[in-house]
């Protein structure tokens, strides 16, 4: 008697899993087996459900089995601001999907984002972010570049100057650029000491030229560094004034 049973068990399983499989092999799941129901979660900021719905619904309609999950997973994925996709089907006719987004840190480049997770993607038509830092520099370089950044904003904030960008160029130069256009140009060795430097001698530096606006800071020196002021009366910048690293500093050489 049990291992008539047993054997009874064993053709109800084999039956229940060859019943979908023989669905699937002669092409009419999608006529038994309809999907019914699309569960789509995420914050939804920048990002909307019914977005979502428009790219995932033109690929249900054939049926369960015929649901191609990394198909939808990728569609969805290639949407502006999508970081992260989650899509997973439930019996008997349930999509669920499960999306996060880009959290926007700074402007990348001149048509590009940054993520507060370092990665740079793209999100065509965002004027509201237009208020984000400007970074800059070769892909591949981002995390420096935002390292930098976090370091140079309240370092020129305890002098009363706000960072607006900061970029690296494809020589490895790294130039800081603050409000009001003052761009100041680093160079490619010790960046932050170079910084340090300066802006513990800028609010003196400034004091020195009252009414006159610092437009550029070249710091590419071994001891000084070199700036340009725009005097009030005048048209046109004044010329270059180089300034010495403080005392017992020798004569400013080479840039680097």
């Amino acid at each position: 008697m049990n291992a008539l049973v047993r054997l009874l068990a064993w053709v109800l399983a084999i039956a229940l899993f060859a019943l979908p499989v023989a669905f699937v092999l002669s092409g009419r799941s999608g006529d038994h087996w309809p999907m019914r129901r699309l569960e789509v979660s995420g914050p939804f900021k920048q990002v909307s459900a019914e977005q979502v719905r428009a790219v995932v619904l033109p690929q249900v309609r054939k049926g369960f089995f015929s649901v191609h999950i990394e198909a939808i997973r990728d569609a969805i994925a290639a949407m502006p601001w999508v970081e992260h996709v989650e899509v997973r089907k439930q019996w008997p006719d349930v999509l669920m999907v499960r999306l996060t987004e880009h959290h926007a840190f700074a402007r990348w480049d001149r048509d590009k984002l940054l993520s507060d997770h370092g990665l740079v993607f793209s999100a065509p038509g965002s004027p509201d972010l237009a208020n984000l830092p400007a970074l800059e520099g070769p892909d591949g370089r981002a995390s420096d570049v935002v390292a930098l950044y976090n370091q140079v904003q309240p370092l020129f904030a305890a002098a009363g100057w706000q960072v607006l960008g900061v970029s690296l160029s494809d020589r490895d130069s790294w130039t800081v650029h603050l409000r009001d256009g003052v761009d100041v140009v680093v160079g490619r060795n010790d960046a932050l000491d170079r910084l340090q430097r300066f802006v513990h001698l800028l609010p003196r530096l400034v004091a020195t030229r009252q009414g006159s606006t610092l437009l550029r800071a070249d710091l590419r020196y071994t001891n000084g560094f070199s700036l340009s002021w725009q005097d009030p009366v005048q048209a046109k910048p004044s010329a270059p004034t180089k300034r010495r690293a403080p005392a017992g500093a020798s004569k400013p050489q080479a840039r680097t």
